[in-house]
């Protein structure tokens, strides 16, 4: 080693150089975000593969299928032909409950144009239209069941089956959280009940457990068990969970991400005793937000509530907010089979004004650049009647939209056919639309994976394309 000099050393296969190489090499073949993943702390923050302007994501369900030509995808030859036979160049769409032989359904809803862009959307949302210019309609969108738990699990997941991790746990696994008191991925039910899917569609399924949804109900405490026993003093726990962390540290080995994932949720969970009380507390907002949200009005006050808290969330760090409407009894879902008119007058006056309200909120406090908003759904609707006023599921062809995070507003991608019925332009799957936000987040699909019984599983599985025409 005498005669190891300084060129010897900058040569030598361990030297820097070879380091620094062999660093870059590891981060391109994705070995940097799993020797992350495994440290102690499962939810730090970590680096995407690319930058990007979207750091967190509200993400807006909409249980049971909105019916597309009523609400975002003007369709006047439906109108036109309305009371008639399908064409027969549409086939027979057999769907849950109807098998393609019934009439078309015209829209009775009127269309306008909003905004500079002149987007049209229909008058079941005059509060949502005042914001078309920050939004992108994705027109062509199609998934593959026609059945609802299938069809959510497939939008949740990327797979009809479940098992699968979420889209809510992929993201958090894949950048961790900036606010070391909150949940990474925070998930807001409607009070009613939960989606058919059920838990699966918030589910981290085979990531580690660290990374499932975390369920904020209703009421003064959303958090279950999050304020301790009368007789526990905050010295005595905070004894306790240093005294279980240093048990299950004694086992600890970089392969152990479950127990690292344990010894996270203990921290956390003592963590929000202090900090969750403060995050979900509306009663310091003032009367002016509350109103646009429409907190005070009883018909979009629950749903009003929870965009009011998805954004509170954000703010604070939390890295994915789910939030549905509909769940529970058929009567409040957005599954208009007997009567379109009426199903969505009533589910487009619980969200329209607090969706219009949580997007211009977001804008005025700077927090849209930063913030991916989707509002999506298991499917649409058809264009042929059920029952004479509603309309059956259709995976064919349906409209989801995005906003801020990098997505340039007031355009549409893709479209339908002229019942539409099909997607025909620009046809955007579910791996496709999973993709696409993964990468406004700043991460490549085909890098994100997790090793699982032999494969290195991913949320798009071996599909998937990015939606470029989205970004601005």
């Amino acid at each position: 080693m005498n005669n190891f000099n300084r060129r010897d050393f900058l040569t030598h296969p361990m030297g820097p150089c070879g380091s620094l190489a062999l660093s870059w090499l590891l981060s391109q073949e994705g070995f940097a975000a799993s020797i992350e993943a495994n440290n102690l702390n499962p939810l730090a923050p970590r680096r995407s593969h690319f930058p990007s302007k979207a750091k967190s994501v509200i993400f807006m369900f909409m249980v049971g299928g909105p019916s597309q030509i009523d609400l975002f995808d003007p369709k006047p030859e439906l109108n036109r032909l309305n009371g008639q036979p399908l064409p027969p160049s549409f086939g027979k769409p057999v769907s849950q409950f109807t098998k393609g032989d019934t009439p078309i359904l015209g829209s009775t809803r009127k269309f306008q144009k909003h905004g500079k862009s002149g987007l049209e959307v229909s008058d079941l949302m005059p509060n949502l239209a005042q914001c078309v210019d920050d939004i992108c309609f994705l027109r062509s969108c199609w998934c593959t069941s026609t059945v609802h738990a299938p069809a959510m699990y497939e939008m949740h997941s990327g797979r009809t089956l479940m098992g699968h991790p979420s889209l809510g746990s992929w993201v958090s696994y894949g950048l961790g959280s900036t606010n070391e008191n909150l949940p990474a991925y925070c998930v807001l039910l409607q009070p009613e009940g939960t989606p058919e899917g059920g838990a699966p569609c918030w589910s981290n399924a085979y990531l580690p457990a660290v990374y499932q949804g975390t369920l904020l109900r209703r009421g003064a405490n959303p958090l279950l068990h999050l304020k301790p026993p009368a007789d526990i003093t905050p010295s005595r726990q905070r004894a306790t969970i240093d005294f279980i962390k240093q048990m299950n540290e004694k086992d600890l080995d970089p392969s152990r991400t479950d127990l690292a994932a344990r010894i996270a949720s203990y921290e956390l969970a003592f963590r929000m005793q202090s900090h969750a009380p403060e995050a979900v507390d509306l009663s310091k907002e003032s009367e002016r937000t509350k109103n646009n949200y429409g907190l005070n009005d009883k018909k979009t006050s629950d749903f009003g509530t929870r965009c009011l808290l998805a954004r509170r969330l954000v703010e604070r760090g939390v890295r994915f907010v789910q939030l549905y409407s509909g769940g529970g009894p058929l009567v409040t879902q957005w599954d208009a089979h007997d009567d379109i008119n009426s199903n969505h007058e009533k589910m487009c006056g619980h969200v329209d004004q607090p969706i219009a309200a949580l997007l211009k909120d977001l804008k005025a406090r700077g927090l849209l650049d930063s913030t991916l908003v989707v509002w999506a759904s298991e499917f649409g609707r058809l264009p042929n009647t059920q029952g004479g006023r509603g309309r059956d599921h259709n995976p064919h062809g349906f409209t989801m939209w995005i906003a801020g995070g990098g997505v340039k507003g007031g355009q549409t991608i893709g479209a339908t056919d002229e019942m539409g019925l099909n997607a025909i332009d620009t046809r955007i799957s579910v791996n496709d639309f999973h993709a696409t936000l993964l990468h406004l987040l700043g991460m490549d699909h085909e890098k994100l994976i997790y090793p699982h019984l032999g494969k290195d599983e991913r949320l798009t599985d071996v599909a998937g394309r990015v939606v470029q025409s989205v970004f601005a």
